[in-house]
């Protein structure tokens, strides 16, 4: 018998570790064996419709699918973006067809809630399915069981299927537009940073905004710079504006901002060189150098094998402003103009400034808002020296006297530049 023997304190200890690792490895293996792909139609059609929605419920009403992607980063599998109740939601599988022999085989997903949840039921999760081998699926079902007829069943699109060269350098991924925002004036501006600091694309997740932005974003998309993500995310659970659920006691908050800055990872995965996770109120401003390609180029010599570099956030609160650059056409366009309020808050003591990123996709698995939660490689936080973000919104120290405040001119270096491009927008869109 395994354990019999001389009964000495080491010799019970490593028939103990023994034991252990047995079991330890044979529970793994029924694991991998129960998630790995089997037949469960021979010689069918795929069939189910095949659906274009960003946002899908499916039967439970506790899971939501916004997209799959093919990830190959690890071993060959379908990783769908999702939106589920983290408790009610226990098992879900993948129903992959494969063409064309018309095989249809069901995986059991391993379900990966994030950890950035910040208390409301439902959160973002990783649904994450192994692939069946010799085949390459184009489309992918997700049902809670794994019995059933496939024709009932929405069909999702798996993307990232196929390997592309990078279209772009720069992708911004704004996420998400809601309550009627008409921020127009700073949004404009915004864009037009972006694209001086060398950004050829902008992502928006749109719940809703008002009818002068739709104009707005008509003319962008019409460019070719902004792709719009619809996000009818309340047509589905009830949202929050806020960021924790102790301040808004409802099912997701700030309106699924993680789950859409997840998605839009994935969905650039292939196309970008870098993504750009910050809101369209913000601006990574360089200090050192006068766009973001010399700036990463620099950082990444300075930090090898890093994948996710982190910003500083600094506000320059919207109620103090100076009266240089006060652009009489401006005045009639409802929003901010950035260019008078160049006044920085102080930083507070024993409180951490929050951090955006600018991160290489193809290092990132899960994300959070202000940094990355599971990811290849290393994380760095860029000096202050280096760049900030530049953040103009309501104070958080609205007491402070305006002589408390740093003044702050550094966005001035582009003033030419950006008031000549904002006035070319203006007059083709609003004026």
């Amino acid at each position: 018998m395994l354990c019999s023997g001389k009964k000495s304190y080491f010799a019970a200890a490593l028939c103990i570790i023994t034991l252990t690792s047995m079991v330890t490895l044979s529970y793994l293996r029924l694991q991998r064996l129960s998630h790995l792909p089997k037949i469960v139609q021979e010689g069918s059609r795929c069939r189910g419709k095949i659906t274009n929605s960003t946002i899908t419920a499916l039967k439970d009403n506790r899971t939501f699918i916004i997209s799959p992607y093919f990830d190959d980063r690890e071993s060959k599998v379908t990783r769908v973006i999702g939106i589920v109740h983290h408790e009610d939601v226990k098992q879900l599988y993948c129903w992959f067809c494969c063409q064309p022999d018309g095989r249809i085989y069901v995986s059991k997903a391993k379900i990966d809630v994030h950890s950035d949840r910040f208390g409301f039921p439902y959160g973002t999760a990783d649904i994450v399915c192994l692939e069946p081998e010799n085949c390459d699926p184009t489309h992918v079902s997700i049902h809670q069981s794994p019995h059933g007829s496939i024709d009932q069943l929405p069909r999702f699109e798996i993307k990232n299927r196929k390997a592309e060269t990078f279209s772009v350098d720069f992708t911004v991924c704004i996420s998400t537009m809601f309550g009627n925002y008409n921020n127009v004036l700073q949004f404009i501006q915004s864009m037009e940073m972006y694209k001086i600091l060398g950004v050829q694309k902008v992502v928006i997740y749109k719940n809703n905004c008002s009818h002068l932005m739709e104009k707005v974003l008509k003319f962008y998309t019409e460019e070719g710079t902004v792709e719009i993500i619809p996000w009818p995310i309340n047509s589905h659970l009830k949202v929050s504006s806020k960021w924790h659920f102790s301040m808004d006691e409802k099912h997701i908050g700030y309106y699924g901002q993680i789950t859409a800055l997840n998605d839009c990872i994935y969905r650039n995965m292939q196309r970008s060189k870098f993504v750009v996770l910050n809101d369209a109120d913000e601006i990574i401003l360089p200090l050192k150098h006068p766009d973001w390609k010399t700036m990463m180029s620099s950082l990444q010599e300075q930090n090898p094998g890093t994948g996710i570099f982190l910003f500083e956030n600094h506000i320059f609160p919207k109620t103090v402003s100076t009266h240089v650059f006060n652009i009489s056409s401006w005045n009639t366009v409802p929003g901010v103009n950035i260019l008078q309020h160049v006044h920085r808050e102080p930083d507070r003591k024993d409180v951490f400034n929050p951090r955006k990123m600018i991160i290489d996709p193809r290092k990132v698995i899960q994300t959070s808002v202000h940094s990355v939660l599971h990811a290849y490689g290393n994380s760095v936080n860029v000096p202050m020296d280096t760049a900030l973000i530049y953040h103009c919104r309501l104070p958080l120290q609205g007491n402070l006297p305006r002589e408390s405040l740093i003044r702050d001119t550094s966005l001035w270096r582009y003033n030419l530049s950006l008031i000549t491009n904002v006035n070319k927008v203006l007059y083709q869109t609003i004026l």
